[in-house]
């Protein structure tokens, strides 16, 4: 008769101890119905490092020496990394006719304009930007920092890669692929004048040392990064951006995203092409300057 191994599944307590584990590490929260996800997806790490079960695996999380790589890793199993080049063109719109116009005038002085592209997945999203700013051609002589960060090293080493397929470029102009792209094997490669601009960093959120070392941005871009997050860490990392923004910065997230009962630290600004935050002075209410 032949043998078959039972099937592992999460018990209750396991669940608990290591959703909690990860939420500790990085604020994403995973409530009761996804013990499921959980158990599917993370039974895959058990198989691969030949643990004997989730309790086991629990202690590779919180003790052994590839901990960090490990938690890195079961984010891509956990979240979704889908993005695309030019994502959410109203924003965009609003980024380039009036947010950057606005900044140059305010920054004639010191000729540096930063952005921070928080949760950039495969790198579509600062390479996006940093055409646009090429495109506009009122930079020369400027100094351009774009960093684009993300939690999962598969996607940053995708995106310091710069190789795309076609699905990158569902709502690309066919004009921006012959200027910022030249062919390669699997799709295109982003040019170098794009890459030029952009750094791509492995941050955890959470992070506050990391963080630190960022300096200053003028704009963040946070778009659908805070959907896995509790209340609780949805503060904690919005007051991070806070303290990352220079005075009048700009937070633009995503458009199911929204920072009401989080925070009143940024206003809400009624543009012509979108709605987005702009950091305000805590002790007056007004814009920080």
């Amino acid at each position: 008769m032949p043998f078959f191994e039972p099937e592992l599944h999460l018990t209750e307590e396991e669940f608990r101890l290591i959703r909690d584990l990860i939420y500790h590490h990085c604020g994403l929260f995973f409530d009761e119905d996804s013990k499921y996800l959980l158990d599917r997806r993370l039974l895959q790490r058990v198989t691969l490092h030949n643990l004997s079960g989730f309790r086991e695996y629990y202690q590779f999380l919180k003790y052994d020496r590839k901990k960090e790589q490990e938690i890195s890793d079961i984010m891509d199993l956990l979240t979704t990394n889908e993005t695309y080049f030019f994502r959410e063109a109203f924003q965009l719109r609003a980024f380039t006719d009036e947010i950057v116009p606005e900044l140059a005038k305010l920054k004639q002085r010191d000729r540096t304009l930063r952005i921070w592209s928080a949760g950039c997945s495969t790198g579509e999203e600062p390479y996006t930007i940093a055409m646009l700013l090429l495109e506009m051609g009122c930079f020369d002589g400027w100094r351009i920092d774009i960093v684009g960060s993300d939690i999962s090293h598969r996607v940053v080493q995708h995106a310091r890669k710069g190789v795309y397929g076609k699905a990158s470029f569902r709502a690309t102009e066919e004009r921006y692929i012959k200027r910022f792209f030249t062919d390669a094997e699997g799709g295109y490669r982003i040019n170098d004048e794009v890459r030029e601009l952009v750094t791509i960093s492995q941050m955890n959120l959470f992070d506050q040392n990391r963080l630190a070392l960022l300096g200053k941005m003028d704009v963040i871009f946070c778009r659908n990064v805070i959907i896995y997050f509790d209340e609780t860490s949805k503060k904690k990392v919005i007051e991070a951006f806070y303290n990352t923004l220079r005075g009048g910065g700009y937070l633009l997230l995503g458009h199911s995203e929204s920072l009401m009962n989080i925070t009143t630290s940024f206003a809400l600004k009624h543009l012509k092409n979108d709605m987005v935050y702009q950091k305000t002075d805590r002790t007056s209410g007004g814009v920080v300057t």
